[in-house]
């Protein structure tokens, strides 16, 4: 090896010695050139080749990725779990303990539908440099894989709930204030979980980290800003949660929850308009289960798109089948949820599927809770619903009359059809109060231009008020109960005899 090689070895060597030191990296570039100048094309090539292998010899890449993963001042989850166990074995016969806060931002899907990814990251990073800037030096700050912190406080004499409600509290007034990201402020809380070292389920820094996180997850369902001190309770009651959210998932992939369909009239025809369709549970031991009961349990488990998908199959399936039949269905009517309409490629989807069934969107009417539009200043959501309107999808607001949704929303969001709420079609044949309210509801969506639906109609009279009011539409279980498909064939040939023996009801009175 010549003189001048052998001394551009020992200079990489020691460039790569030094790399921990980000003020030698601005004499790589020197390096080179100079390489060039002394030993020509061959040390250059030397150079090239040799200073990326010292730079991957010495660590550099990887502490790079470290400090993009972790950002300035915070670690990764084997670091906390390596400073907790740290804490822990200075602790021992010494009379000091430790702890460990996991902090989980609310509502991060709000956030990342608004400001998207990146912003999302950048929140991460400046929450982090603030929660590091609200402890001790001894603490340690970590970020975790699903977009949460972990604090691991050094080893101290004494700590108690109420000393850790007060962190956890001066952690949520650090991350409080606005953030700015790019030119727009940013406004982010947090929930906290934590465990001490004494409740600990084992003595170890890996146990700990673990039930501060069950800690977090239980004052997320409590936010937003919860705190939660980690209890053995606590444990079970998330083995029992996500035992339920197995349950649910088999059942879903089974076929047990399946839609039924509620039949929809017109109120000046008696013809069919729609049919509604419902999510049903077949439980195989404990047979029709309660909505009330399983739909709040497949929200709390993040199973709300994936059951709209199977109702929206089961929906198009159907309107399929009554085609082949024979049999005359206008549209059929699908519940979606906030965390389906926060999907920003839904109406994409949609597409997708009434193309694979070979529908037409006129086909396909879209139900959303007006508690939704009164409430969202999701554009995302605003977005998706304009979007499956232009496609020619219909919109129904749902339960109207509950959420205090205003004119502005109701044409913001492309809404056709507003179904009012069952609270006031009870007894509207025999409360005038109820007939005063209707009728100023069936008022307002005239004057707007807006297609009625009244839901719950269960008697005669029920439905004659309604049609006197000037109501197009009604469905209940006056009208028909909810029915699983096959029943269905039947139940329209029955109201089609029935239709063809009955005087057709007044449309509104004179």
């Amino acid at each position: 090896m010549s003189r001048v090689s052998s001394l551009i070895l020992r200079s990489l060597a020691r460039l790569s010695d030094g790399v921990r030191r980000p003020e030698l990296m601005l004499f790589v570039p020197a390096l080179t050139l100079g390489a060039f100048w002394i030993g020509g094309e061959r040390a250059l090539l030397l150079t090239a080749l040799g200073l990326p292998l010292a730079l991957a010899l010495s660590g550099a890449f990887r502490e790079t990725e470290t400090a993009e993963a972790g950002g300035p001042g915070t670690a990764l989850r084997p670091q906390i779990v390596e400073a907790l166990d740290a804490a822990l074995r200075e602790g021992q016969g010494r009379g000091l303990t430790t702890a460990c806060l996991v902090l989980q931002f609310d509502d991060p899907d709000r956030l990342l539908d608004r400001h998207g990814r990146a912003a999302q990251s950048e929140v991460l990073s400046q929450s982090a440099d603030r929660v590091v800037a609200a402890l001790r030096q001894g603490d340690t700050v970590a970020r975790l894989e699903g977009g949460g912190l972990a604090v691991a406080l050094g080893a101290v004499r004494r700590l108690d709930l109420e000393t850790l409600v007060q962190v956890a509290a001066r952690l949520q007034a650090a991350v409080a204030p606005p953030l700015l990201i790019g030119a727009a402020h940013v406004y982010v809380t947090c929930s906290v979980g934590f465990c001490l070292a004494s409740r600990a389920p084992e003595r170890t820094g890996k146990a700990m980290l673990d039930a501060a996180q069950i800690a977090a997850d239980e004052a997320l369902r409590h936010g937003p800003g919860g705190v939660r001190a980690f209890a053995p309770d606590m444990a079970r009651t998330r083995a029992d949660r996500d035992a339920q959210r197995d349950l649910l998932e088999a059942a879903l992939d089974e076929g047990q929850i399946r839609a039924y369909f509620q039949p929809q009239v017109s109120t000046d025809t008696g013809a069919i308009s729609g049919f509604e369709a419902l999510a049903r549970w077949h439980h195989p031991e404990r047979g029709l289960v309660s909505p009330a009961e399983f739909l709040p349990a497949l929200e709390d488990a993040g199973l709300c798109e994936r059951l709209g998908e199977v109702i929206l199959f089961n929906a198009l399936s159907a309107l399929v089948r009554w085609d082949k039949a024979g049999l005359h269905v206008p549209s059929v009517a699908v519940n979606f949820s906030a965390a389906e309409l926060r999907n920003p490629r839904l109406a994409e989807k949609l597409k997708w599927e009434l193309d694979r069934f070979d529908l037409a969107p006129e086909r396909l009417t879209v139900e959303v809770l007006e508690t939704v539009v009164a409430q969202t200043d999701n554009d995302v959501i605003v977005a998706n619903i304009a979007a499956l309107a232009q496609m020619g999808c219909g919109i129904d607001l749902d339960d109207f009359g509950t959420g205090h949704a205003s004119i502005t929303s109701i044409r913001r969001f492309a809404v056709r059809r507003i179904k009012v709420d069952r609270s006031f079609v009870s007894h509207v044949d025999e409360d005038r109060e109820q007939q005063r309210m209707v009728a100023a509801i069936l008022s307002m969506a005239e004057q707007l231009g807006l297609d009625t639906l009244a839901e719950g109609v269960e008697t005669p009279g029920e439905h004659a008020m309604l049609a006197q009011l000037g109501c197009a539409h009604v469905q209940g279980f006056g009208i028909g109960r909810p029915m699983p498909f096959e029943d269905t064939a039947d139940w329209m040939l029955r109201a089609r005899a029935k239709l063809a023996a009955t005087p057709r009801i007044s449309h509104r009175a004179g």
